[in-house]
């Protein structure tokens, strides 16, 4: 994959570039230290992936993102651990890279990065979309960033201008939508059943009627989603 590098940290650019450097999938075109003169490059040049900084003088990476038409995947890399809900609601951001980067964290970010890539080939081929490898998603809970397993989400319930993400050893409430979240998780595993309500189909105990058993909790199903659900289930 051809990258580029926008940071405006010298040093921060120069150890980016070494664990690029250590990838044989990837090829370093060129690093900029600020978003303007990568805009130019982009404008003439292609460009697979782009590791970013969210903080830099005069634009931040997020006025970056705004201005692409068609952005790359973008792995953002940052000493800000407070922008972790807003990365992930743009597409085209795979990872979320806390520095000081780890080398075993960057080859992770790298392989997510790929397989990114390779699914969305696939689905512009009209072949079957290949299945994430990513297996957990993060939430921000009082300024700390909580690793969450998608096995282990039974259901996603919206209340206001939150959600409650229901998991088999713990509830958290976060301030989003349940349509940003809905777009994270993956779709073999997961469905929309109801206007306020997300489930992990792999945990259904039982069904009756308009409602489902998920643990000791009974989530409603619209008659709308009830037939996508019934598709769902693998029935004798």
């Amino acid at each position: 994959m051809n990258c580029i590098i926008i940071d405006d940290e010298e040093m921060a650019r120069a150890i980016i570039a070494q664990m690029i450097d250590n990838q044989s999938d990837l090829n370093l075109l060129e690093s900029f230290s600020n978003a303007i003169q990568a805009i130019k490059f982009l404008n003439q040049n292609e460009v697979d992936l782009i590791f970013l900084d969210i903080h830099m003088p005069d634009f931040t990476g997020f006025d970056f993102i705004q201005t692409l038409k068609n952005p790359p995947k973008i792995i953002l890399v940052t000493s800000d651990k407070n922008f972790a809900i807003e990365a992930f609601e743009y597409d085209c951001i795979v990872d979320y890279l806390v520095k000081p980067i780890t080398e075993d964290r960057f080859q992770k970010a790298i392989q997510k990065a790929t397989s990114t890539v390779v699914s969305t080939s696939a689905k512009s081929n009209k072949q079957s979309p290949l299945e994430d490898t990513t297996k957990e998603f993060y939430v921000n809970i009082d300024r700390r960033l909580i690793k969450i397993e998608f096995e282990s989400v039974k259901v996603v319930e919206a209340k206001g201008d939150y959600i409650h993400i229901k998991t088999d050893t713990k509830n958290y409430i976060v301030h989003s939508t349940l349509k940003k979240i809905e777009d994270k998780l993956p779709n073999h595993l997961f469905l929309k059943v109801h206007r306020s309500f997300i489930i992990n189909t792999n945990k259904i105990i039982d069904i009756e009627d308009n409602s489902v058993l998920i643990g000791k909790e009974v989530v409603p199903v619209s008659r709308a989603n009830r037939p996508e659900l019934m598709k769902r289930l693998n029935l004798l």
